[in-house]
């Protein structure tokens, strides 16, 4: 075929071949992602440890992390900094910075750093709002994940859980997501549709370590109250009880013939706390139940703040909503009859 006659084959053929457009999804997903991307560093934990025989083994791990203002602040999560001897933060222009730890906050899994970058290469994140979340509706995850470059997952919120544990980090209102979420994305944004920050990446429910369908991100709400007491005390503020206690369940309150059936039973109270001085009382002794040792004598609690108790978490998870001054209802059961009182909450000592 001569080259006239094939440059008109050619031609024909691309006129009459089909144009692919991005979908008005797609384009939204391109468009936030060349927006955003920048705005999300990568963060690496250099640590040293010791051998048997005390030789230095260094060490190094990373995750991701978000710029929140034009000051150089810098959040991600508290296992992402743990036990960091020295942090670094790399940003999408490729300048590496020394990151100085403001503060952590391991009951929410947070952390805030912060780095000398001036104003014009950071790229920072709106905050939204993670109050009136939709399950279904479309979110995003910018991260690094395994160490590798930017990379986005897209997908919706599957749930919004009032209570998620992992380890010893207890997270309320956690979001789930099935946007991908790896080892490396944690601390990374999870973005909604206009590409304000909705939640934090966190933690992954997973058999084998990598992603499969089921994420968690800390949501945005509590993430700006921890960061806001982060910047002005350098830590995070919590209510006290002073109350330690366990959980009543149905088969325990039949096997002691208690009134109630569940609550948050009072093993001991600490000297001068808040419960002390309102009149809660711990338990008296301990007895053997099946294969549990229980401490029983104490009040049972069944209402706090206005909110029916069922476990000792959720006791915690009542006092952790109250600020320190507050006063707090309780209702308790003692030696079978109910009574009503209040208690004077103080800051969580530290």
């Amino acid at each position: 075929m001569n080259a006239p006659l094939l440059a008109l084959v050619l031609a024909s053929l691309a006129a009459v071949a089909p144009v692919w457009a991005l979908t008005g999804d797609e384009e939204n997903s391109v468009s936030l992602y060349r927006r955003l991307n920048a705005g999300v560093v990568n963060i690496t934990n250099r640590a040293v440890a010791y051998d048997f025989f005390s030789n230095p083994i260094p060490s190094a791990s990373s995750g991701s992390g978000f710029a929140f203002d034009a000051q150089g602040h810098i959040l991600t999560n508290h296992h992402v900094v743990r036990n960091a001897q020295r942090l670094e933060v790399s940003l999408a222009n490729g300048s590496k910075w020394i990151a100085k730890l403001v503060g952590a906050d391991p009951v929410t899994d947070l952390a805030v750093l912060h780095i000398q970058a001036p104003p014009e290469l950071l790229t920072v994140l709106s905050m939204g709002d993670s109050s009136a979340l939709q399950i279904g509706q479309k979110v995003l995850a910018i991260g690094n994940p395994f160490g590798l470059e930017h990379s986005l997952s897209t997908g919706i919120v599957s749930s919004v859980r009032k209570f998620v544990k992992t380890g010893a980090t207890e997270i309320e209102d956690v979001i789930q997501t099935d946007a991908a979420i790896n080892p490396g994305n944690s601390g990374g944004p999870l973005l909604d549709s206009e590409g304000r920050v909705i939640g934090i990446n966190t933690a992954i429910f997973s058999t084998s370590g990598g992603n499969i369908g089921i994420g968690f991100a800390i949501p945005v709400n509590t993430a700006k109250r921890v960061a806001a007491d982060i910047l002005t005390r350098g830590y995070v503020i919590y209510s006290y009880l002073g109350a330690e206690t366990q959980t009543l369940t149905p088969d325990l309150a039949k096997a002691l013939k208690l009134p109630v059936e569940r609550g948050a039973g009072i093993v001991r109270i600490a000297p001068g706390s808040p419960a002390a001085k309102a009149g809660l009382q711990g338990g008296t002794r301990q007895v053997i139940i099946g294969n549990a040792i229980v401490v029983i004598g104490g009040d049972i609690v069944v209402k706090a703040g206005g909110a029916v108790v069922q476990t000792s978490e959720e006791l915690r998870r009542i006092i952790r909503k109250h600020q320190p001054g507050d006063v707090m209802t309780v209702q308790v059961v003692r030696q079978g009859t109910l009574l009503d009182g209040t208690v004077t909450l103080t800051e969580q000592p530290r």
